[in-house]
């Protein structure tokens, strides 16, 4: 147990109905019967956990406020420690002033994600369930929110307990044989040994190929949206935010720098810019716009190419198509409440989407290639995804070591050197987890949390 007793405010800074100031620590209801007095007379040290007291807070004679105070005795409680959450008026003075008595009391400030960090090392949830408590804070629609409270309620933990179980049980059988070489060892026969690495990296390949999708569902994905002048980038651009974003008219070349916005599109979030007309121009503010547009395509994670399907395409069209063909790219054909003149044969190796963004059709269809090209679209995300880029560095490592294992059983190599592949997959799953990592791992990671949580 730590023996520093932390406090923080563990709500929103701001005008609120209430704040709540949690304290953690072995001193915990020691420091908040300094502060907080009950109506009833009783202390909260007297009173059993998951108990409320009603009363107020004073500092000396002075009556701060009324407030409730919600006693957890360790090791029931967030941290494993004995926690008291104090809820008063949630004005801003009112929950400053409030925490500066209690740090008067005994306390010490917490540092950002210093409570999970302690629920973590008291045994109360391992690295994978902390590290989705932040998705659970910032989520901004449902996929988020239900991919961080699938992690939080264990279904990625316990894929991955399972694939470190099977493989602790073989390097133990390992370990067994190398005692007693003369022994028959259960599970060491080489077609169930190979069936199950086979399992456990066609597991570990299922989670790593949902990654990427779950990373652009969590974090959203910067998007262009670029094409020649008077296309309908911007109506696009309109139509995507619900609001007019960008100025549209019928003159060319409206657009001369970038317009930002970020819009949920279906389960995704796109972090649009819409870009100045590409083009060749002699005009010194157009090639400026022109150059930035540039510089969009070659930074963005995903393009949205507009191109007039009234008219004929032309050499910018094709300069375009020819500078896009090798990104991630959805070809937008607008304009098609007009008859179609272009050549849609030129977009034969794109996926493409007709829309009149002008009279707001064809959003759900780009809804749906949205999800087509960023891989959202057979993502359940009830089910076990990587949460971040330090899980998914595990699992990458932990599947190395699975395939070099099988690999090397097939090959007929000892079976000591199948063990030290299989060691290094189990030692991945428990750094992924939290059973093995180092102190550094540990405060990068609730470093990034909020104080307070």
């Amino acid at each position: 147990m730590a023996e520093k007793t932390i406090a923080a405010v563990a709500s929103p800074i701001g005008e609120a109905s209430i704040g709540v100031i949690r304290i953690s620590g072995e001193k915990a209801i020691e420091i908040a019967d300094k502060v907080f007095f009950a109506f009833s007379g009783e202390r909260l040290a007297d009173l059993e956990g998951y108990k409320a007291a009603y009363g107020e807070i004073k500092d000396g004679e002075t009556t701060l406020d009324d407030a409730v105070a919600l006693v957890f005795k360790a090791p029931k409680s967030y941290t494993g420690e004995d926690v008291v959450e104090i809820s008063v008026h949630g004005g801003r003075l009112m929950v400053r002033n409030v925490l500066r008595l209690i740090l008067a009391n005994g306390a010490e400030n917490a540092a950002p994600g210093e409570f999970t960090k302690r629920a973590f090392l008291n045994g109360k949830t391992d690295l994978t369930k902390a590290e989705s408590i932040m998705g659970l804070i910032s989520a901004e629609n449902d996929a988020q929110l239900r991919l961080s409270r699938a992690a939080h309620n264990g279904v990625l933990s316990e894929k991955i307990a399972k694939i470190e179980q099977s493989l602790i049980a073989a390097a133990a059988s390992i370990s067994a044989y190398s005692d007693y070489p003369d022994e028959d060892i259960e599970g060491l026969d080489n077609e169930s040994f190979t069936a199950m690495l086979c399992e456990a990296e066609t597991a570990l390949k299922q989670m790593l190929a949902s990654y990427d999708a779950g990373r652009i569902i969590r974090e959203g994905i910067d998007t262009a949206i670029v094409g020649k002048p008077n296309v309908g980038k911007s109506t696009v651009m309109n139509m995507l935010s619900g609001w007019e974003r960008s100025i549209v008219t019928d003159i060319a070349g409206t657009t001369r720098d970038v317009v930002e916005d970020t819009v949920t599109v279906g389960d995704i979030v796109l972090r649009l810019a819409d870009t100045a007309g590409i083009h060749e121009t002699a005009d010194t503010v157009e090639q400026l716009g022109v150059q930035r547009a540039n510089s969009r395509i070659d930074t963005a994670g995903l393009i949205l190419a507009v191109f007039d399907g009234s008219s004929p395409l032309d050499s910018d069209d094709y300069a375009l198509l020819e500078k896009i063909k090798e990104l991630n790219t959805i070809i937008i054909i607008n304009k098609s409440d007009l008859s179609i003149k272009a050549d849609l044969s030129a977009f034969k190796d794109f996926i493409t989407v007709e829309t009149s963004a002008k009279l707001g059709d064809g959003y759900d269809r780009l809804a749906a290639a949205i999800a087509e090209i960023c891989g959202t679209g057979n993502l359940d995300p009830d089910s076990a995804v990587l949460l971040s880029e330090r899980q998914r560095v595990c699992a990458a490592k932990a599947l190395s070591g699975v395939t070099a294992a099988k690999d090397a059983l097939i090959s007929g190599c000892t079976i000591d050197a199948v063990g030290v592949c299989v060691d290094d997959a189990v030692a991945a799953l428990l750094e992924l987890t939290g059973k093995r990592v180092t102190n550094e791992v540990t405060d990068e990671i609730f470093r990034r949390f909020c104080v307070g949580k």
